[in-house]
């Protein structure tokens, strides 16, 4: 299988609560290289953007509200089958009912505070990365033995 890649934000929750390291620790030793990577402070209308598909639910204030109330880290990750390994790593989006072992089950107990952003398909991917990067920010380099991974 080629090689793909997804886009992950580590949220204020979880650069708040310093597991940033931790997080990035997991993608990385399951194999995925990191493409991009940046600490930023997203505006309104980064944010609208990025959550556009809530636009008219409920709780689509309180999404734009949260992801704007301090920094995040986003990042691109590439590897063979990066969007399921990623969103498996992550867990299920409510943190309450996310496995022990995946990102949101060891520091989640929310739907909303649930720690990180993965995307869930090259089409969100698409839309999604181009809110936090340039295509000149996003490197295209090789790691040795990648093809082992």
């Amino acid at each position: 299988m080629e090689s793909e890649r997804t886009l992950v934000l580590i949220k204020p929750d979880g650069v708040n609560r310093r597991l940033s390291g931790e997080i990035i620790s997991r993608f990385e030793r399951k194999g995925l290289k990191i493409v991009a990577l940046k600490l930023l402070k997203l505006d309104r209308a980064q944010a609208e953007k990025h959550y556009s598909v809530h636009r008219d639910k409920p709780f689509f204030g309180e999404l734009v509200q949260y992801i704007t109330s301090s920094p995040i880290i986003a990042m691109v990750l590439e590897g063979r089958n990066c969007i399921t390994t990623v969103r498996t790593l992550c867990g299920a989006t409510d943190g309450s009912k996310a496995a022990p072992g995946t990102i949101r089950g060891d520091f989640s107990n929310s739907i909303q505070n649930n720690i990180v952003h993965a995307s869930d398909s090259d089409e969100s991917y698409r839309h999604e990365v181009s809110i936090y990067f340039n295509e000149n920010e996003i490197l295209t380099y090789q790691i040795a033995g990648e093809n082992l991974i």
